[in-house]
């Protein structure tokens, strides 16, 4: 039987056949990978991208920065230009912009050359993953969707799991560049199958019509400053820094317009109005608070273990391989949990595994073993899983359409804005923290403090019975305990962060009441057709 007997003539997404489904599931979960999996192996390969091109922290870190800024400007514009193009071609389009993007970054022989590529890269890669949600919602029935949604749940966890360690061992055994030349086979596979199996939107648009320059200009300047603030806030010592007040204000004035601009044109870019409806507009107050837990808590943990655990990167990411594990094995069962159990109640189930995780980390000191941390981090995984799936699900199905298009883009957005401004907002809380245990705790190593001169006359001994006089060994002692009062405070720093973003899920539980009750129990497609 051929393809095009399978799928039919009709562009309704409801006539592909079951095994068409499928195939289109594969398609886009190998996007997701190809835009997952090289954002994860490149945070890898900094630090050999910095030295062979000459370049400063600050400057290469614009080799991210370029990305996630061009990423998150695109995203809410993704239901606009599948609209124009046809999901179809926007999406093959986009695959393919990656790839050539990606043999250029490989290929640079600058810096500047290199951030550029990277920018084209992150426009290409917002349509990976928010179109292929929407183009999920759309394939399956209803009752089949938590399934997919599962699965293709593992390609979202899959990829950063084996990322950073496929990075490594690939900028050690090669050079930095074949991590941007990996992804032509894996792109060029996905691209394929999305351009024989996925057929355009019903809702496709004749041509541009008329486009909204003033929406897309505002929203670019809006966002870009934004991210910007976000991702160099806290080297600038915030706001302390008029560069920072600066972008922070052009970031502010820029959305407030845009948001009523796109409220009141005739042809916004990126439609605003669906958030009266009250599934979606809740999943996407919820998802900033998902993303600022998930993406504030996964940075701060490696900090904890490589800065005060002195843990090397390959240590760390084989801590984090059950995590991702877990999460890869519990998404497709949670899919499958979705017909049977109110999406509120899973949520709620994850959001609560999440507290827990963060809640025993708070206790964490400097003699907590790995196989400690391992587990916890699996039971993250598992967590994970309750609150990715069953959140996407409640969010996206009432939406149909341009509006599922618009929607997709606008809660994949949300979610990535929720997670820069945890990556910020907890890295500068880690500091202050740090700062402010350390003035408390010094307070204490003072000679009126029989515990303290205990400690030091100890101290002193040991040195001078390694041959040190007594003015050089006091000084030795001094040093080794302002080390222990800086290791101390830095664990304190750590934990109380923690406790914060476990505060931040347990205040969001609420949130939960907004969801209108989602899918009934053990739905059937009888029940939904």
């Amino acid at each position: 039987m051929s393809i095009s007997s399978l799928i039919g003539k009709s562009k309704s997404f409801t006539d592909y056949t079951g095994v068409i489904r499928w195939f289109i599931l594969v398609a886009v979960m190998l996007g997701n990978i190809l835009q997952t999996l090289d954002y994860s192996m490149v945070n890898v390969a900094i630090p050999n991208m910095m030295g062979n091109l000459g370049a400063t922290i600050d400057e290469i870190n614009w080799v991210s920065t370029g990305y996630m800024m061009a990423n998150v400007i695109v995203l809410p514009l993704t239901g606009w230009l599948s609209a124009v193009f046809g999901r179809k071609r926007y999406l093959t389009y986009s695959i393919l912009l990656f790839i050539i993007a990606s043999v250029c970054s490989g290929m640079s022989h600058s810096l500047n050359e290199l951030i550029f590529f990277r920018i084209i890269q992150g426009a290409g890669g917002a349509a990976l993953i928010s179109t292929a949600q929407a183009t999920l919602v759309e394939v399956f029935p209803l009752d089949q969707l938590g399934v997919a949604q599962g699965f293709y749940g593992f390609g979202v966890a899959m990829s950063p799991t084996l990322g950073p360690i496929l990075g490594g061992w690939i900028t050690d055994t090669y050079s930095w560049r074949w991590i941007f030349f990996v992804n032509v086979p894996i792109g060029i596979l996905a691209a394929v199958m999305v351009w024989v199996f996925i057929q355009d939107s019903a809702y496709q648009t004749k041509g541009f019509g008329r486009v909204d320059f003033t929406g897309i200009a505002l929203l670019a300047i809006g966002l870009g400053c934004m991210q910007t603030m976000l991702e160099k806030g806290e080297r600038d010592d915030w706001f302390q820094s008029d560069f920072i007040v600066t972008l922070t204000v052009i970031s502010a004035i820029s959305l407030l317009i845009f948001i009523y601009w796109e409220l009141h044109a005739e042809s916004p870019a990126v439609n605003l109005r669906i958030l009266k409806n009250r599934n979606f507009a809740a999943g996407t107050i919820f998802t900033v608070v998902y993303g600022f837990g998930m993406y504030g808590g996964t940075f701060i943990i490696p900090l904890f273990l490589q800065n005060i655990r002195q843990y090397t990167a390959e240590q760390t990411g084989a801590i984090f391989i059950l995590g991702g594990l877990t999460a890869m094995v519990g998404m497709p069962l949670v899919g499958r949990l979705i017909n049977h159990i109110p999406t509120r109640f899973l949520i709620f189930i994850g959001t609560w595994g999440f507290i827990i995780y963060l809640d025993m980390l708070h206790f964490l000191t400097n003699e907590t073993s790995s196989e400690h941390f391992f587990w916890l981090v699996g039971f993250r995984g598992i967590s994970m899983g309750f609150i990715f799936i069953p959140l996407t699900f409640i969010t996206l199905t009432g939406l149909k359409g341009k509006d599922l298009a618009n929607g997709s883009g606008l809660y994949n957005l949300m979610r990535q804005v929720g997670g820069s401004i945890g990556i910020a907002w907890l890295s500068t809380m880690v500091d202050n923290r740090i700062s402010y245990h350390r003035s408390h705790l010094v307070n204490y190593a003072n000679s009126y403090n029989p515990a303290f001169r205990l400690r030091m006359n100890r101290l002193i001994g040991l040195f001078e019975s390694k041959g040190a006089s007594y003015l050089m060994a006091r000084m030795q002692a001094l040093s080794m305990v302002d080390r222990s009062i800086q290791t101390q405070a830095s664990i304190m720093a750590f934990g109380d962060t923690l406790l914060f973003v476990a505060r931040i899920f347990f205040f969001s539980l609420p949130l939960l009441l907004l969801f209108r009750n989602g899918v009934p129990r053990r739905m059937t497609k009888a029940s939904i057709e």
